[in-house]
This record gives structure tokens, C-alpha cells and sequence, in this order.
């Protein structure tokens, strides 16, 4: 496609912007562009927190919605696009397959590594109830028979050898796993100085309100909040209270179609 057809409407002295608004308006009028859409972001929510997946699927929701009032070009119309949106859905859909391959390899990997630390704290846990039970059930028994009875009862010795090894290389993640299961979060308001705070910084950043690891430390720092606490306060603000507004969509295209743009 050249760019004299992008701006056939506006004359031969249209700007470089009205060009750039013309491709914009065939790529999003062209009938493979919610699968184009789809595809970018797919890309986009592999890996990503579920707030922001869901902010995907609500901008993939709005666009569906308002194709009704999009007229949409035909196949063959100009075959150079058919071409660009064809490969380039084809390039998103691998694109995602390969950074999935690895974020789900590593998910499976830490579940197997989870699945097994709390199976080793569960047997840890019963064997020392066994231990208990055993100790006050026969006072007759003497220690020489019980302490018999329980060598019968344990695993072999390599099995203990291995848990124990496990035990003390993992031993800081069980803790704090232990610790944050622990923890009983008090429901109800924030401090007020807190809250404050995380208004001021929404106010600031009303038109993307994610704050990043970095502005979550800096505001657990100024609030004494975890980052729980942050993290809910933001999620419950954005419910409540801000819509993405219906211009972030087109940075959606523009990510699209730049590439397209570029090679022309």
C-alpha cells in the first residue's frame, strides 16, 4: 500500500499525521483486526498481575463492542495490508507461545517445589504427634521399647537424610510461608494518614493509577502499610472510582500499527 492510497481523501498535501490517521483508520476497519487485537493481547496478560489482565480483556471487551459502528473493508481490497495483518498475526500468536513456554515451566516448577515442601511439613507435623501420643499413651512402656517402636515406624534412613537436606535448604521459605499464613490482616479503614497519602498519589496518577514495585516501596515506606494492604487499597480504588477512558485504546493500535507505519 502506498502512501498516496493512506490519504487519498485529504488531497496530495495532507501532513504526515493525517497519513498516519489514515493507516490507523484501515487497520482498525480491516476484518482481521480483533484477531490482530486478540493476539497483541494475548502477548500482553502472559505473566501479568490479574488486575492488569483484566484491564486487557475490558479494552478487548470495548473494542467488540463498538465494531458495530466501524464499516469494515473487505479481502483483497488492499492486498499489501491483507499481507501485514495476515504475517503479523501470525508473528503475535508464536510470539506468545514462546514467552509462555518459559513463565509456565517456571510455574510448574515452583508448584512441584511447593507441593513437596508441604508435604515434608505435613509428615514432619505427624511424626511429632506420633512422638507426643507415643510418650503418654503407656506409662508402663520404658523408653528403651517406645524409642524401639518409633525406629520401627520412621522412614529409611536415606529418606530422612533427604528430607532433612531439604528441610534446611528451604527451611527460610517455609518460615516465611508459615509467617504470612500466619498473619491475620485487621479488616476495616485505613489509618487516615495513610489513606491520605495514597490519595495524593493517586490524584497524581489519575490517568494510570499502577503504581510500580518501586512507587510501592516508597509508599509502604511513607504509610508503614505492606504491600498487601497497597495493593488492595489500589485494586478497590480503581473499582470504584476510574475507568480507563476510551482514547487508551488507540495506544493499543498505535503499538499495532507502528509497525506497520515504519516499514512503509
Amino acid at each position: 500500500m502506498q502512501r498516496g492510497n493512506g490519504g487519498g481523501g485529504g488531497g496530495g498535501g495532507g501532513s504526515e499525521e493525517e497519513v498516519s490517521s489514515a493507516i490507523r483508520a484501515k487497520i482498525a476497519s480491516h476484518p482481521l483486526y480483533p484477531k490482530l487485537l486478540e493476539a497483541y493481547i494475548d502477548c500482553q496478560k502472559v505473566g501479568a498481575p490479574p488486575e492488569m489482565a483484566y484491564l486487557l480483556d475490558e479494552i478487548r471487551r470495548g473494542d467488540l463492542s463498538s465494531r458495530s459502528t466501524v464499516v469494515a473493508t473487505c479481502l483483497d481490497t488492499d492486498p499489501e495490508l491483507d499481507e501485514f495483518m495476515e504475517t503479523y498475526c501470525d508473528i503475535l500468536v508464536k510470539y506468545k507461545s514462546d514467552l509462555s513456554r518459559p513463565f509456565n515451566e517456571a510455574t510448574t516448577f515452583l508448584n512441584d517445589v511447593e507441593a513437596q515442601l508441604n508435604t515434608l511439613c505435613n509428615t514432619s507435623s505427624r511424626t511429632h504427634v506420633s512422638d507426643e501420643a507415643a510418650g503418654s499413651s503407656d506409662e508402663d512402656v520404658s523408653g528403651g521399647e517406645v524409642e524401639i517402636e518409633m525406629q520401627d515406624c520412621l522412614r529409611p534412613n536415606e529418606d530422612r537424610e533427604l528430607k532433612d537436606k531439604l528441610l534446611r535448604k528451604y527451611s527460610g521459605y517455609i518460615s516465611n510461608l508459615k509467617h504470612e499464613f500466619s498473619k491475620k490482616k485487621k479488616k476495616g479503614k485505613l489509618p487516615k494518614e495513610a489513606r491520605q497519602v495514597l490519595l495524593n498519589w493517586w490524584n497524581i496518577h489519575y490517568k494510570w493509577p499502577y503504581p510500580t514495585e518501586g512507587d510501592k516501596i516508597a509508599l509502604a515506606e511513607a504509610t508503614g502499610l505492606d504491600q498487601k494492604q497497597i495493593n488492595n487499597w489500589f485494586i478497590n480504588q480503581r473499582k470504584r472510582h476510574w475507568k480507563p477512558s476510551e482514547n487508551m485504546q488507540f495506544s493499543v493500535v498505535d503499538s499495532i500499527y507502528g509497525s506497520y507505519f515504519m516499514n512503509e
